[in-house]
């Protein structure tokens, strides 16, 4: 069983940044494909970004593409998500999740993961 604790939401101004951490816990978190997922008020859970546990290939999704880097260190046990030039739309619970197998042609599915974290909120307001 892994344990996932995620950490870094805030109240940021629109074009701001933030750096969100999920820990991982219980298992090596090299064993883990790693992603980020968000869900705002009144609307589904939404992919974010990926990583897998193999040479740590990224995926993302097309909204967050060239603004959002996923990362992983191994040794920390640590994701992190880094978010830059906020916007608006961008207010979320953003939930860490980990899988030990996962198709890449489905990473994007709320169900292809296993754990969850329970979320940090990020709002994007002026």
């Amino acid at each position: 069983q892994v344990q996932l604790v995620e950490s870094g939401g805030e109240l940021v101004q629109p074009g701001g940044s933030l750096r969100l951490s999920c820990a991982v816990s219980g298992r090596p978190s090299s064993s883990y494909h790693m992603g980020w997922f968000r869900q705002a008020p009144g609307k589904e859970r939404e992919f974010v970004a990926a990583i897998m546990r193999t040479y740590s290939t990224t995926y993302y999704a097309d909204s967050v593409k060239g603004r959002f880097t996923i990362s992983r260190d191994n040794a920390k046990s640590t994701v992190y998500l880094q978010l830059n030039s906020l916007k608006l739309e961008d207010t979320a619970v953003y939930y860490c999740a980990a899988t030990p197998n996962l198709w890449v042609n489905i990473i994007d599915r709320y169900s292809s993961y296993d754990y969850w974290g329970q979320g940090t909120q990020v709002t994007v307001s002026s």
